[in-house]
């Protein structure tokens, strides 16, 4: 059986937060997720977090989706006291033990195969280690021939070390029993008397094993302990991502200013302008065009849809309808193929039927409308008494006039027509002509007179 062991349970003061560092997102993730799925890549179902700072929130957030381990930082602090956490879980020495940090979210699934590859291969361990062009805090790799023998923190280097650009990011593999024997050799270091993880390497040489190296890129090893490596990590995975995305096909007209969270799915030949934001739970079909200025969270558009310096939250778009600008679709909006939702037009909870037109300036909320509908300008579904929503329906191809208010609830039957003005209590049956204001009457020399009494 093998396992993974994910460390998390820092204090993470320099991210100056109520929140655990490793519930921050880069890209809409929380960080701790990359590494619970590398560990996943690697055939750990449930992995074991090391918990201790803010451990609830932890458990609160990964749920069942992992095994947790309690550090006691009254029996020792640092990363090796953190990984001797979880000892007590590794009950099968017949596998291999994956060790990783929970924010260090750009490490990919073939560097850990890589690891895997080289324990199977004969090593004892293998350690991921990167080229950095400024290593300043990282721990330099001593290499002896093809052979990692020992991992120097930059406290304890020379100056002759710290000339040295191949550096450990904490990503290891080595075999389960190899490791519990090197944990109970690690030994506290002043002036701390911290147990240090990097020290296994050391350790296991003095044993007559084998530890391998493996390289990934510098990007890769990014890690976040504050605001400023957050901000490079959430740069490196979007700049990851829209790659990804434009090599799928699609187009993307200005990167540095588009923005996609982790998971995102967009359909071939689909084009992004600048200035959209794509969260996390979006589906996008091929063959659209989100025109400049969007957000779109949570939502499915289908193909062919087009839309424009809008907000799309929980909301589903059918084929070839187009939206906006500045539409607003709120949670539970559905709308059909081939609809026109046009500028300042807000929909919450709402089905609209296929080829209905809501072209500006209307709200509607907590309504069913059928096929073929149009609503003019300024038409309010008026669904909320102060206690509760109500629910309204138009029928297919009824025409709603300008200005008009629905009061919830309502029934507008097919083919229906409703008079520009009119405040609309009663239902309308199919075919009527419905109309519910004052007539119109003018009032001669009423300015003159108004004036006089000094009131205009």
């Amino acid at each position: 059986m093998d396992y993974a062991i994910v460390l998390a349970a820092g204090e993470g003061t320099r991210m100056k937060s109520g929140r655990h560092k490793v519930l921050h997102e880069v890209c809409g993730r929380p960080l701790i997720e990359y590494s619970i799925d590398l560990a996943r890549a690697a055939g750990v179902e449930r992995p074991i977090v090391v918990i201790g700072d803010k451990a609830e929130q932890i458990r609160g957030h990964l749920g069942e989706s992992a095994v947790y381990a309690r550090q006691d930082f009254e029996k020792g602090y640092g990363t090796g006291a953190a990984a001797c956490a979880a000892e007590g879980f590794l009950n099968d020495d017949s596998g291999l033990c994956f060790l990783m940090a929970g924010d260090a979210p750009m490490f990919k699934p073939e560097s850990l195969l890589a690891l895997r590859r080289a324990v199977e291969g004969g090593a004892a361990a293998a350690a991921l280690l990167a080229e950095m062009e400024k290593p300043f805090g990282y721990g330099r790799a001593i290499l002896r021939g093809d052979r990692l023998v020992d991992i120097v923190e930059e406290a304890a280097a020379s100056e002759e070390q710290r000339r040295i650009h191949l550096v450990n990011v904490s990503l290891y593999c080595v075999k389960t029993a190899l490791l519990k024997a090197a944990m109970q050799r690690l030994k506290p270091h002043p002036p701390k008397n911290e147990l240090y993880l990097t020290d296994i390497v050391p350790i296991l040489t003095k044993m007559g094993e084998v530890v391998r190296a493996v390289t990934c890129a510098e990007e890769d090893a990014l890690g976040v302990n504050d605001r400023l490596q957050l901000a490079r990590a959430q740069a490196a995975m979007q700049g990851r991502i829209l790659e990804e995305q434009m090599r799928a096909g699609v187009t993307i007209i200005d990167p540095a200013n588009t923005y996609i969270d982790f998971g995102v799915e967009i359909g071939a030949d689909t084009v992004i302008y600048p200035g959209c934001l794509l969260q996390k739970g979006t589906k996008i079909g091929p063959n659209c065009t989100i025109l400049q200025n969007c957000r779109i969270a949570g939502s499915i558009l289908e193909e062919g849809v087009r839309v424009e310096s809008s907000t799309l939250l929980e909301a589903h778009v059918g084929a070839g309808s187009t939206v906006g600008p500045n539409a607003h679709l709120r949670p539970g909006a559905v709308i059909g193929p081939k609809c026109r939702i046009g500028d300042f037009v807000e929909i919450k909870n709402s089905n609209i039927g296929a080829g209905t037109k809501i072209s500006h300036l209307t709200y509607v909320g907590d309504a069913d409308l059928g096929e073929g509908v149009n609503l003019g300008c300024g038409v309010v579904f008026s669904n909320y008494d102060g206690k509760a929503h109500l629910r309204s329906r138009v029928g297919d191809r009824a025409f709603i006039g300008c200005n008009v208010n629905l009061v919830a609830p309502v029934v507008v039957g097919e083919e229906a027509y409703i008079g520009a003005g009119s405040t609309i209590t009663q239902d309308v049956e199919p075919g009527a002509l419905a109309i519910a204001r004052e007539r119109q009457r003018s009032i001669p020399g009423w300015v003159e007179k108004r004036k006089k009494q000094g009131k205009l």
